[in-house]
């Protein structure tokens, strides 16, 4: 199965093609061609460039593509909804399914692809000095999060590895940062892949694409300004533009 898997839910603006295919213990996946550029900022001028370089170094067609795979969140407002919207609207263009994952489920599976084992934590950055997270069992499965609040106070009591975000993982208290994974930071497309695999490969018909926010977002509407008691009632002055 050949699946096109994009996350912009951290600075990371992340494209690839994947081959999946079933495996004797769990799924296989292998990366025919990634692009992934560091830019908070750059997220929707990059990522079709990036989803377009990566079928001509794979040497595929839209067309040849089976699913697709994005990361949806958490992360914030902006970059996040770029890469659900890019990842509906190619989908939806050459009428394949689109399958959400969460994005921290994805950077847990390029951890383990690293040799992370054992008791994991994965945080990324929520800016205002705080961290998305969640913490996963040896077998990979996700037992608390997503999350979202200061670093300092996310739990590590019987954790083997944490991995992410340096800046937030710095301010772990008592954390174990993983040797082999130490360089994951965000999700790649394997591990997008990889998170999704299951409904992938059983023809799971996917959910409506909902984004982990977690919080409201920074920006917000302006408050109506009412008029001063003195003023109302008080008709405009001629020549003034209506």
């Amino acid at each position: 199965m050949l699946v096109l898997a994009v996350d912009t839910s951290t600075p990371a603006v992340t494209a690839g093609v994947c081959r999946l295919v079933p495996g004797d213990r769990r799924p296989v996946v292998t990366t025919l061609a990634s692009r992934v550029t560091e830019d908070a900022r750059a997220h929707a001028e990059l990522l079709t460039p990036h989803i377009l370089e990566c079928l001509a170094e794979a040497g595929l067609a839209p067309v040849d593509l089976e699913a697709v795979v994005v990361g949806v969140g958490p992360g914030p407002f902006t970059g996040l909804r770029v890469g659900m919207v890019t990842a509906a609207a190619f989908a939806d263009a050459i009428g394949r399914p689109v399958h959400g994952v969460c994005s921290l489920d994805g950077v847990a599976e390029r951890a383990r692809a690293a040799g992370a084992v054992g008791e994991l934590v994965v945080v990324t950055d929520a800016r205002r000095r705080e961290a998305y997270h969640a913490r996963y069992s040896p077998d990979g499965a996700r037992v608390s999060g997503p999350a979202v609040g200061p670093a300092a106070d996310i739990p590590v009591d019987g954790v083997d590895h944490v991995v992410g975000d340096p800046a937030r993982l710095a301010e772990m208290v008592g954390a174990v940062q993983s040797a082999g994974a130490g360089g994951v930071a965000a999700p790649d497309p394997a591990g997008l892949v990889a998170a999704a695999a299951a409904d992938l490969l059983g023809a799971v018909t996917p959910a409506p694409l909902e984004p982990l926010y977690l919080r409201r977002p920074d920006a917000v509407p302006p408050r109506r300004v009412e008029p001063s008691p003195a003023l109302r009632g008080v008709g405009r002055p001629e020549g003034l533009p209506r």
